[in-house]
């Protein structure tokens, strides 16, 4: 489990980076696996959330996911008994005594809280979210809802620049947004290109003023503690268990 330094200095909030220890999945999602769209047995996953729950203190129908889609589109959590499918890849809330929760497997978690107007929030920041600026659509409206906001956020583990190998097309499409993101790319040998998605994301947070925080882990260099989409791939598995980042508020 990790933790971010500047969120674990606010009292009324509880947060975690899990990684894929101490579960009950076996094989290939072994062992805390939270992905309930893996193949994994269903009932190990189910038992997986109920530990994450305990963890966070909350009751298991109190842990909101989304079903992410790698979209920009942002959820406002208003009622705690909230059981609509949330197709979304940001959700916010202002609910104490729920968590909310973000899986991954190379993409980005990120959890905020806005000290002022008390609002809690994840994001599952995937290159196409970012691309999309799910991150500024997500600030923005944690802003509309509360004004004069002070926002912390923490960028966790997700795969480092030099696992992360792009081909042209996808160097382009950014380039093509604007050539600053150039600064985003090196290059690698056979036309590729290696994409820094962390700094792409922090470089976002930041520019909207945010006070951002790192867990700074690549999930494809570090097996033993993290799921990956693209170490499965290389491995030729054929599925991956995802790892999920939480917060609440107490």
């Amino acid at each position: 489990m990790f933790y971010s330094k500047k969120l674990k200095k606010i009292k009324n909030i509880k947060h975690c980076f899990f990684s894929r220890k101490k579960g009950f999945s076996k094989g290939i999602y072994k062992s805390l696996n939270c992905g309930r769209g893996s193949k994994d047995n269903a009932k190990n996953v189910i038992k997986n959330l109920g530990l994450v729950a305990k963890k966070m203190s909350v009751k298991k129908n109190k842990l909101i996911l989304m079903n992410q889609t790698h979209s920009n589109k942002v959820v406002l959590i208003r009622n705690r008994n909230y059981k609509k499918k949330i197709l979304a890849d940001a959700i916010i809330t202002k609910i104490k005594g729920v968590a909310l929760g973000v899986v991954t497997a190379d993409c980005v978690p990120i959890i905020l809280y806005d000290t002022k107007n008390e609002i809690i929030g994840c994001i599952h920041a995937g290159w196409k979210g970012a691309y999309l600026d799910i991150i500024k659509k997500k600030i923005s409206k944690i802003k509309k809802i509360g004004p004069n906001s002070k926002i912390y956020a923490c960028v966790g583990p997700c795969i480092g620049k030099k696992n992360y190998e792009v081909d042209l097309n996808f160097y382009k499409r950014f380039i093509s947004k604007t050539i600053k993101n150039k600064k985003y790319f090196s290059n690698k040998v056979n036309r590729k290109k290696l994409f820094n998605l962390r700094k792409f994301v922090t470089d976002k947070l930041l520019s909207l003023k945010v006070n951002v925080d790192q867990i700074d882990r690549d999930t494809f260099a570090e097996k033993s503690n993290f799921f990956s989409y693209r170490r499965a791939c290389k491995l030729d598995q054929k599925d991956y268990g995802r790892c999920i980042s939480t917060i609440c508020m107490t």
